[in-house]
């Protein structure tokens, strides 16, 4: 029995919408009209005031700098920041990121992570009961 052989559509790839806007129309809006838009903790600190280095970091971002770094790990991400490049501090060293169009209202810190992934070697001579009968030839 011979098989058949099915041809795939190729996948398509839909625009990025947030509530039914997309990117471009949601960078082109001032923060008040994205504000009933943002989710409640978003909303919440955007309404209560930036602190003096997140406004200085959307600042550098609208001037178009090259490189751009930061230590404010908790700005929200608003739509005017996709597509950039920026280096944000982890504790020990700063992560080149790009800002990804599905982070937009997450905060700066999830795209660069404090704690790193921990993989054990394996266990030594002596390091169970077991292995003291293990030939070390």
């Amino acid at each position: 029995m011979a098989k058949k052989l099915v041809k795939r559509m190729p996948r398509r790839r839909e625009e990025f919408t947030y509530h039914g806007y997309t990117i471009p129309a949601l960078q082109e809006m001032s923060i008040n009209d994205l504000i009933p838009i943002m989710p409640c903790r978003a909303r919440r600190k955007v309404q209560r005031g930036m602190n003096k280095d997140e406004e200085n970091l959307l600042e550098k971002i609208r001037s178009g700098d090259e490189k751009i770094r930061t230590h404010s790990r908790a700005m929200i991400i608003l739509p005017e920041m996709v597509g950039k490049t920026i280096e944000i501090h982890n504790g020990k060293e700063f992560q080149r990121i790009e800002i990804p169009v599905e982070g937009v209202f997450h905060y700066l810190g999830e795209f660069a992570p404090t704690r790193r992934r921990i993989s054990h070697g394996s266990a030594g001579i002596g390091a169970t009961r077991s292995s003291k009968y293990v030939p070390l030839k």
